[in-house]
């Protein structure tokens, strides 16, 4: 089984509500963090929520079989931690920066009081919850019958439309650095599997690639079946 949330720098909370919960919160504490810098890991308590003012964070967990599954990335804008927080639980996934990253940190205990009393900012974070797990569970029956070349060219079409950045000759450069574990954590298959896709696709002359760098040459050749 695997899980992608891709695509997700993009809140899913409307503007609006974006703004309230913003109204809301008390300024937290900022903090700054370095590539790679764990901010939550999983397990720990959930004395904090984070709100990403900058940058890029990657979501993973561990699975049965002691791999890392890349469940999402968020962007500037968007909370994480808010579901441990509201319920008090230990921590199910770890959030590390993937680039450099600037967060407002707000003590768990404050984030709750503040929605008790902010029924629509409440009403914000559970729609955005619930908007994550249908998606998520969406993604997975869209994958279902998908190899692993079709579900890596699908998740390097949706990183190009999300995080591309125009380059000569119609390329488009991804602007994030993934490892090829971390694809492969994406996209539920062996990075021996994954590193077989990019040769293919390198082949075709649909994308290039360097060390944690992937230049999509035909966006068209990543969506056959789109």
């Amino acid at each position: 089984m695997f899980c992608l949330k891709v695509g997700l720098t993009q809140s899913l909370l409307p503007a609006d509500l974006r703004q309230r919960m913003a109204a809301l919160l008390p300024d937290g504490r900022a903090v700054a963090y370095r590539r790679k810098e764990k901010i939550f890991g999983e397990g720990d308590e959930s004395t904090h929520i984070a709100i990403i003012l900058s940058g890029i964070v990657k979501i993973t967990a561990s699975t049965t079989t002691g791999r890392e599954a890349l469940l999402g990335l968020r962007g500037a804008g968007e909370i994480v931690g808010e579901l441990a927080a509201l319920y008090g639980s230990p921590r199910s996934a770890t959030v590390r920066a993937l680039d450099d990253v600037e967060a407002r940190l707000i003590a768990a205990s404050v984030f709750r009081q503040r929605l008790r009393q902010n029924p629509d900012a409440l009403f914000a974070v559970l729609s955005a919850v619930i908007g994550r797990l249908r998606e998520s569970d969406r993604r997975r029956l869209e994958f279902a019958g998908f190899d692993v070349l079709e579900r890596v060219s699908l998740l390097l079409a949706e990183l190009a439309r999300t995080h591309g950045e125009a380059a000569p000759g119609g390329a488009v450069v991804i602007g994030l650095r993934l490892s090829q574990e971390e694809v492969a954590g994406a996209t539920g298959a062996s990075r021996e599997a994954v590193a077989k896709a990019l040769r293919q696709l390198r082949d075709r002359r649909v994308v290039t690639t360097a060390r944690q760098r992937i230049v999509v040459l035909d966006l068209n050749a990543l969506r056959p079946r789109l």
